[in-house]
């Protein structure tokens, strides 16, 4: 994996993450394992990332999850189709990889809607401006998840 570089001499990032939340798709699409691995393997495709190994899981009652192992990084999805939500991520090093066209196919393949796009840069100069603590940060309250729990069975 490569650094992209300030003038070749201290890396500024060693890739880009995307995160992506998905609204109001249709439930079919994101309960259908076969269609959100093969809209995985596409995004791989279209964001001219290297494939190295892909899986999809169902879950019962609903949801999929898929992720693609790839030689820049990752790409995964998460559907909840009781909500017609799903969260994808697309993390790529380097600088010959488009992890931004990943996330417009997820788009357009699950028909959502409404979506939020977030980028981060990721690497060691962005630490500079950092707020970076010792100890873990509380994210939720204790209690039920965000989403319903679901089983691998």
């Amino acid at each position: 994996m490569s650094l992209v570089r300030n003038r070749g001499v201290e890396p500024l990032t060693v890739g880009s993450h995307f995160f992506l939340e998905l609204y109001d798709c249709p439930a079919a699409l994101l309960d259908d394992r076969g269609y959100v691995h093969q809209v995985i393997r596409d995004a791989v495709e279209r964001s001219n990332s290297t494939l190295i190994s892909d899986i999809a899981h169902k879950f019962h009652p609903q949801g999929v999850t898929s992720i693609a192992l790839l030689a820049e990084s990752h790409i995964s999805i998460h559907t909840w189709p009781e909500l017609g939500y799903a969260a994808a991520d697309a993390f790529t090093c380097g600088d010959s990889a488009k992890p931004e066209k990943a996330c417009r196919h997820f788009v357009e393949a699950f028909q959502a809607k409404r979506y939020l796009l977030r980028r981060i840069n990721r690497g060691p100069a962005f630490a500079a401006n950092a707020k970076l603590t010792a100890q873990p940060t509380e994210l939720a309250t204790a209690g039920s998840p965000p989403y319903p729990a679901r089983s691998t069975e």
